[in-house]
């Protein structure tokens, strides 16, 4: 007979929980930089956010991933148009209420790269 496997606890880094809850790692809390995060936590975290993480969402710093589906261009987009850091929400509508040439563009890119993929699904 053997004896029932004991269940392991999923860990992760807080660099690969903060990329999952969509939040840039150095602006977290020092105690959640420092430790591992379960996936049980991170469940948590994503179902019921802490005052921070609902504040981090709201009001950033964003990361790139989070900046580039705010302003709907490919994070390629961002880089080329010389944003490498994180936003603020407030930069973020700045940036929209402004829709600067590189914006425009980009968007367009962006739109035709989705037409396209979607194009060669149907197929």
């Amino acid at each position: 007979m053997t004896s029932p496997k004991r269940k392991t606890i999923q860990t992760m880094k807080p660099a690969t929980a903060a990329k999952k809850l969509g939040v840039l790692l150095s602006a977290t809390p020092a105690e959640f930089q420092a430790g591992v995060v379960s996936r049980d936590e991170l469940n948590e975290l994503q179902s019921t956010p802490p005052a921070w993480l609902a504040d981090l969402r709201r009001n950033g710093p964003h990361p790139k991933q989070v900046i580039a589906a705010k302003l709907r261009v490919s994070i390629s987009g961002l880089a080329r148009s010389g944003i490498t850091g994180p936003l603020t929400t407030a930069e973020i509508d700045a940036l929209k209420a402004e829709n600067p040439a590189w914006l425009e563009r980009e968007r367009s890119i962006q739109a035709e790269t989705r037409k396209e993929a979607l194009r060669l699904k149907q197929r």
